[in-house]
């Protein structure tokens, strides 16, 4: 399996979010990383396909940052759709909107209409899980993954969210779990 080293397409869009990322932009990059290539492994194989799952990656968490709030599911599906609009690429709303949505979702995402869908919901959970899942894809593959793109705190960064969010929301503290 080969390894995406860069993508011009979400390195430009990330860097356009650079001060919003602040000091969590070399996390976050890294961790668009893994999700990119865990999800080209796990069956993204067209030049469209890596575009798509380039903006997905670059704006599936970025609501956290720009909106400062950890129900930022629909922050970054309303940041992704004015991206696809200005690039010409509002066909892709959809599919890559659905991206966003239900990458956090529990169970599997089942409708073809948007087949991105659900090797994208898997990459996510390969890298939040460091590894521990990996719905088929080889050991030494992932453990590849996570060493060439390094967690630089992104799950530190994950576990001081989520202890914020549950003292003001401790009935709802994980927002963007989906069933």
């Amino acid at each position: 399996m080969k390894i995406c080293e860069q993508s011009p397409l979400l390195d430009s869009i990330l860097e356009s979010w650079r001060a919003s990322l602040g000091g969590d932009f070399a996390a976050y990059r890294n961790h668009c990383y893994r999700v990119l290539n865990f999800c080209l492994a796990l069956g993204a194989e067209s030049a469209e396909d890596i575009s798509k799952v380039s903006i997905a990656a670059a704006f599936h968490d970025l609501g956290i940052w720009t909106n400062n709030t950890y129900d930022y599911l629909g922050p970054s599906r309303q940041l992704a759709r004015e991206y696809l609009a200005r690039s010409n690429r509002g066909g892709w709303s959809e599919e890559i909107e659905t991206m966003i949505d239900q990458h956090h979702k529990l169970s599997k995402f089942k409708a073809d209409a948007n087949r991105l869908v659900e090797p994208f919901r898997k990459a996510d959970w390969i890298d939040v899980s460091r590894g521990r899942l990996k719905f088929g894809l080889p050991s030494a593959y992932v453990a590849g993954i996570l060493s060439r793109f390094p967690n630089a705190g992104f799950h530190k960064r994950l576990i001081a969210l989520t202890k914020q969010r549950l003292k003001t929301h401790p009935f709802n503290p994980l927002p963007m779990l989906r069933l």
